[in-house]
């Protein structure tokens, strides 16, 4: 499981990596640095034009636009939701502005879930997408919950110590759903899987459980573990 995830997302690098070199080097996708612009969404403000031929060679640019993978983040990041966001960033920004932000619910998983089977829907009609497309959503409410119920708790160390067990798990989880995207029927995905005893799905289930039990899943809570885990990949670098 974890071999072949490693060979499934270095493919993948590889590919993007080479499609933003391909961009970059036909200046597709490159505004100033002060427009501050997006992967997929492109610049974020307006940025007057240069007055003088001078300041217009003095001009930075970045492609942030065309990028389309963070691949230390995407590794090293903490959270499954954040992982979500530095994999196929460009899709990820369509997704979000045109599925998630349209979904028929307000509540965080629910918009996921249905921003998830339509992903699926897109990447074709193996069963083996819906089934780990749609794995998602329970990870995401399970780390959310029991994140935000436990780890403000902890001291400086006990949270350094449940960023890296939530950074394994993370890793994990995404091995796992990976071989739906591999196996691609829903008896061989399954299989699988249970060959593993759905481990996965059953932590998941676990861990929101515990997260409901101990009342995660407030506002004020949310917010508070969702900056400091922020800084987590930082603190990991910095290890």
């Amino acid at each position: 499981m974890i071999p072949v995830f490693f060979a499934f997302r270095m493919r993948f690098y590889v590919a993007w990596i080479a499609a933003e070199c391909g961009c970059i080097a036909a200046g597709f996708g490159a505004y100033p640095v002060a427009a501050k612009a997006r992967a997929g969404g492109g610049p974020t403000l307006q940025c007057p034009p240069p007055s003088s031929l001078e300041k217009a060679a003095a001009l930075e640019y970045d492609y942030e636009t065309i990028r389309n993978i963070d691949c230390y983040r995407t590794d090293f990041c903490v959270r499954v939701r954040e992982g979500m966001r530095y994999w196929n960033m460009t899709v990820q920004w369509w997704l979000a502005q045109y599925i998630y932000k349209s979904a028929p619910t307000s509540s965080y998983v629910l918009r996921s879930a249905w921003t998830m089977l339509l992903s699926a829907y897109w990447h074709g009609l193996h069963p083996g997408y819906y089934l780990s497309f749609l794995t998602i959503p329970l990870c995401l409410a399970a780390e959310g919950r029991l994140e935000s119920a436990l780890r403000w708790r902890l001291s400086p160390g006990g949270q350094q110590a449940w960023d890296w067990a939530h950074w394994f798990l993370k890793m994990r989880a995404y091995d796992y759903m990976c071989m739906g995207f591999v196996l691609l029927s829903m008896g061989d995905t399954l299989r699988y899987w249970a060959s593993i005893y759905f481990c996965i799905h059953v932590l998941a289930l676990m861990a929101l459980g515990l997260g409901l039990a101990l009342g995660g899943g407030g506002p004020s809570r949310r917010k508070a573990a969702s900056q400091a885990t922020s800084l987590a990949p930082e603190k990991l670098r910095e290890e």
